[in-house]
């Protein structure tokens, strides 16, 4: 693929009006070609061009796709430098002025290259560098399909992958999308191996904050299965892992007691852990028990009597658990909730649950052929 230039003529020649053009916006260049040929050209081009960005934005991307059009007819061993020399003053430009216009920049280098060329991923990363700042991710492909394409596409090793991957969820987090970047998180702390699990220290503990702290994540159990996260086990961070995990509010409760300047070192609120907590500890009751006391409940989540009723309604709002209030017998009616944990129990319950619908089906279905038979 291509991208139109702003003028019809030979490489030689574009290169030359360039260099003028540029060097009439009073960029630090001169207006002959150099004698190392158009790589070197090309090198002093990009070096000098960020003077054609305080353009206006039609005369800008003109200019800018001439540039992109000599650098796809670089030799490929040789693009890498240039393009990264590029997408740095693109990144780079004035501390974020004019995000759009950069992206759209970018956006043409990258759509204008070849879709296996290994070098799309610095302007991959640049793009996903300038949209955080301006809070455009959703206009950037972060399907995480998609990105997985990519990594293999563009051959990338484990470092590099571990960038970008790295890069997506902190412009998804910026950007407020919590649910993505957990994804993305979780794609990355998969990532590692157990040779190198103790390197993502810094990620693991990362991604277990922000999961706590987000007030629309409740279950946390596939944490603890990734192996960077596993390597934290016997750290404070694992502990409180584990008590989100399971635990019943008491247990928050005292390992608060105990660990109260950690929990403020995380960043963490004391009282949204304790409404999190809450929810946690009566999903866990409404899969034992179908009717909960309203006793119980005070009991269970310290809450006051007059808190009950208002506590269930918010629990049903989250879609975690469905039941209903009977007033008259000071009670929750539990229909549904959901597993904090799904390990074998939760498997075997489900596979007993689809054993009996199929052998009630099968009893339908031969009272149905004997009603057919009769007739």
């Amino acid at each position: 693929m291509s991208v139109p230039a702003f003028i019809d003529i030979t490489e030689e020649d574009q290169a030359s009006e360039l260099r003028a053009y540029i060097k009439s916006k009073g960029g630090d260049i001169s207006e002959e070609n150099s004698e190392g040929g158009p790589y070197v050209d090309l090198a002093q081009i990009i070096e000098a061009c960020d003077v054609c960005l305080k353009d206006d934005d039609k005369d800008v991307e003109s200019v800018m796709n001439s540039i992109v059009s000599l650098l796809l007819i670089v030799e490929t061993e040789k693009q890498e430098a240039l393009i990264e020399s590029l997408c740095e003053k693109l990144v780079k430009f004035r501390e974020g002025e004019r995000p759009s216009l950069r992206m759209q920049l970018l956006s043409n280098l990258f759509h204008g290259m070849d879709e296996n060329t290994p070098v799309r991923y610095t302007v991959y990363c640049s793009l996903i560098k300038v949209a955080a700042t301006c809070n455009a991710i959703a206009f950037i492909p972060t399907d995480l399909d998609q990105v997985r394409k990519w990594i293999v596409d563009w051959n990338l090793n484990t470092e590099k992958k571990h960038t970008l991957l790295r890069l997506v969820y902190e412009a998804l987090v910026d950007c407020k999308k919590s649910e993505a970047a957990a994804k993305v998180m979780v794609e990355l702390l998969g990532s590692y191996t157990e040779d190198n699990a103790s390197q993502a220290r810094v990620d693991a503990h990362r991604c277990i904050v922000r999961a706590l702290k987000d007030p629309n994540t409740f279950l946390f159990d596939h944490l603890l299965a990734l192996k960077p996260v596993r390597f934290l086990e016997g750290e404070l961070i694992h502990d409180l892992l584990t008590i989100f995990v399971s635990a019943k509010l008491a247990a928050y409760v005292k390992f608060y007691q105990s660990n109260k300047d950690f929990i403020d070192s995380l960043g963490l609120s004391h009282e949204q852990n304790m409404s999190k907590m809450r929810l946690l500890t009566f999903m866990g009751m409404a899969v034992e028990f179908k009717e909960i006391s309203f006793d119980t409940i005070q009991q269970e989540l310290q809450i006051g009597a007059d808190d009950v009723e208002a506590f269930v309604i918010d629990a049903v709002r989250t879609k975690m658990v469905y039941c209903k209030i009977d007033q008259t017998q000071r009670k929750v009616v539990v229909s549904h909730s959901t597993h904090r944990t799904f390990g074998k129990q939760q498997w075997q319950q489900l596979y007993d649950s689809l054993s009996a619908w199929k052998q009630n089906l099968t009893t339908v279905k031969s009272s149905l052929q004997t009603l057919s038979t009769s007739s």
